[in-house]
């Protein structure tokens, strides 16, 4: 990640914007100081989160209102061949307002590619995307986070819907949880009560038989 630019900008259609908060238009003049000449940001919720001293978890909030509003986008690429995560990055939208209608530029691209993307609320790719950021705002390991998006993001055979989709409750932050919880329950190895692994009192066990013949 890049030095900060020592400006920030704030467009008039983000500082004007009446269903932003305060701090999501602060979130994005700190992302126009981070980017680069093209407008893509590299810095993660967690390098955010530190610099507010708030959760990874606000951040993606307000990130999350950001992008709603079309003023910036959210991207992932994958190592190619794999659903593994190679980039996640934030791009900023400098035309993210039409200056004619004020209509944001998600809407417009909703719009004008209903019958190719299927619009971005009902298309699978983008709510996958979607939940792999929401996921990627905790604070885990992230190859436990990249295992749980793997498991989740399973589409159905119509290829509709995803697993997570399919459950009739949904916490992403409470399966999380449970999902931490038993990778530590997994790897956890067994031991007998006198410290010998169960593999080692096994051969143990037949060396003694051994002794006796």
């Amino acid at each position: 990640m890049g030095k900060p630019s020592y400006y920030a900008i704030i467009p008039a259609n983000v500082r004007y914007a009446k269903d932003l908060t305060p701090n999501a238009k602060l979130l994005y003049a700190e992302i126009t100081a981070l980017s680069q000449k093209d407008g893509t940001c590299w810095a993660s919720n967690k390098y955010f989160a530190n610099l507010y001293n708030v959760s990874t978890v606000t951040v993606s909030r307000w990130v999350s209102s950001l992008v709603e509003k079309g003023f910036v986008e959210r991207k992932i690429t994958y190592f190619v061949g794999t659903k593994q995560i190679d980039k996640r990055y934030l791009q900023l939208c400098y035309e993210g307002i039409n200056n004619n209608d004020k209509t944001p530029i998600n809407k417009i691209v909703k719009d004008n590619n209903t019958s190719i993307n299927n619009t971005s609320i009902n298309n699978i790719s983008n709510r996958k995307n979607e939940f792999v950021f929401e996921v990627l705002s905790f604070d885990y390991d992230e190859s436990i986070l990249n295992e749980f998006c793997d498991y989740w993001t399973e589409p159905n055979k119509s290829k509709s819907k995803m697993k997570f989709e399919l459950c009739k409750t949904w916490s992403t932050e409470l399966r999380l949880k449970t999902w931490v919880k038993n990778q530590k329950k997994w790897s956890k190895p067994k031991f007998k009560s006198n410290g010998m692994s169960k593999l080692d009192a096994q051969i143990n066990e037949w060396n003694k038989a051994k002794g006796l013949l």
